[in-house]
């Protein structure tokens, strides 16, 4: 843990579970200190539905970059971009999450990874984003905004908050107490 009296996050999102996610991580890592979340809208320079880890990766930095183009005060940038990637004859739906500190310092952490439901790969297959896919096949509205495919296909057990916050805690690992004795 971390202890600061104020920490400024800007998330490259305006999807509030996105927000929400960056929230309690950094409130959990820097415990005692106000952590202030702002989302902006910025573009990920990848796909809508971005393919194989280094596509998402990539999605999930160039957002935290250009976050910091467009509200360079803050303490920290965070980018998280949503991918799929085949294993064998399954498609997988994970995310990553970058965090770039004001002193140029990168975090990142993936998240678990989870198989799609064929109907939805078939949707896929045919062009749409993955929450759009789960919407059609859910019978949702706007499930990206809410517990996402993870959501939907777990019934509610760990939503899409749940499944970022974990990675976005990984991702603030550099910036902690331990990581700095190991250097």
């Amino acid at each position: 843990m971390v202890s600061q009296r104020e920490v400024w996050v800007v998330v490259a999102s305006q999807n509030p579970v996105k927000q929400e996610a960056v929230r309690r991580a950094f409130q959990r890592v820097f415990s005692g200190a106000a952590v202030r979340v702002e989302g902006v809208a910025v573009p990920s320079g990848v796909r809508a539905q971005p393919v194989g880890d280094a596509e998402t990766r990539r999605g999930a930095r160039q957002r935290a970059i250009h976050a910091r183009a467009a509200v360079a005060e803050a303490d920290f940038w965070v980018g998280l971009e949503g991918g799929v990637a085949w294993q064998g004859e399954d498609l997988f739906s994970f995310a990553w999450a970058a965090v770039l500190r004001a002193d140029g310092v990168w975090g990142e952490a993936r998240t678990a990874a989870f198989a799609l439901p064929p109907r939805v790969v078939a949707f896929l297959q045919a062009g749409l984003e993955l929450g759009e896919a789960d919407d059609r096949v859910f019978g949702e509205r706007n499930s990206k905004q809410k517990m996402g495919a993870v959501g939907l296909l777990t019934a509610g057990l760990i939503d899409r908050t749940a499944l970022y916050e974990h990675a976005l805690v990984l991702a603030l690992i550099p910036y902690g107490e331990a990581w700095q004795r190991a250097l």
